[in-house]
């Protein structure tokens, strides 16, 4: 069976590659990517794969038998990006489908709501087997900048009590490398997320302990973080969605309780205090 993954070159995708390279050959593996050069070191089959490109991802679909789609960077040109993908996996006669959503799409208030839910309205359409993979918010989105946040001796954001529910990217990676490569998972909606919640105060606090310093969590209104965002070099439009998925936070859009994706890996999820130690070291 021939597993291809698109995204394959990006964080999550370069993951689920080396999770799926754990489970079955590699020669079952297919990496897609818009440049494949930047995949070379993957270990497995490399094909181009252009979201604007229909007959190019119809080309290097042939003999795919299940597509992960993981979903792309653009934010605004996702939803027309993806539905060509479904289009070109339809044209190639791709058997199953699993696409990287939301967490709670159908009810959270977060600004990548539409071009979520939009996909997974598109594969409902297309007649193709599929799974959802409905990944929460990955703790790396926060001990990424955590270097800097350091220097700066301050957690900053609009995200108030909001409890959140992150796992690690390797996680969600496993998570699909297993849905991928084993069966029973067609039709399925996976609400994933991490067995342990905190909120940015408890993220300060257990920064603070392991960085060997005060480092407080300051919540301000949601206009007056996207201004300290611009300040700070983010461009206004990456600035004014951050701190909407901050106050998205509040609302209490990436807290899960389910557990469905500790139950799908057979084990705890990362916990905060292991990610930030990683980020640090």
């Amino acid at each position: 069976m021939k597993i291809a993954v698109t995204g394959a070159t990006g964080k999550l995708g370069r993951l689920v590659v080396e999770k799926l390279k754990e489970r079955t050959a590699e020669a079952n593996i297919v990496a897609l990517a818009r440049t494949p050069q930047k995949g070379q070191d993957l270990g497995v089959e490399v094909r181009a794969f252009d979201y604007g490109n229909l007959a190019q991802m119809t080309e290097s679909l042939a003999g795919i038998d299940t597509l992960l789609l993981i979903s792309g960077s653009e934010l605004g040109q996702r939803l027309a990006q993806h539905a060509n993908v479904i289009n070109a996996a339809k044209n190639a006669g791709v058997k199953a489908m699993a696409y990287t959503s939301l967490l709670h799409v159908d009810t959270s208030s977060s600004p990548l709501v539409p071009e979520h839910l939009g996909t997974e309205k598109a594969l409902a359409e297309s007649g193709i087997p599929y799974t959802l993979l409905r990944n929460g918010w990955y703790t790396e989105n926060y001990t990424d900048t955590l270097k800097d946040v350091i220097a700066k001796g301050a957690v900053y954001g609009s995200a108030g009590e909001g409890e959140i529910s992150s796992a690690s990217r390797e996680d969600y990676a496993e998570a699909a490398a297993i849905v991928l490569t084993t069966e029973g998972h067609e039709g399925k909606t996976y609400e994933l997320a991490g067995d342990k919640s905190f909120t940015m105060t408890d993220y300060a606090l257990e920064l603070s302990k392991q960085a060997g310093k005060a480092i407080p969590y300051i919540n301000l209104p949601e206009a007056e973080y996207a201004k300290a965002l611009q300040e700070a070099g983010v461009p206004a439009p990456i600035a004014e969605f951050l701190a909407s998925s901050d106050v998205s936070t509040e609302k209490g859009d990436l807290f899960d309780e389910g557990h469905q994706l500790s139950l799908l890996l057979g084990r705890l999820t990362t916990p905060l205090s292991s990610s930030i130690a990683a980020s640090i070291g």
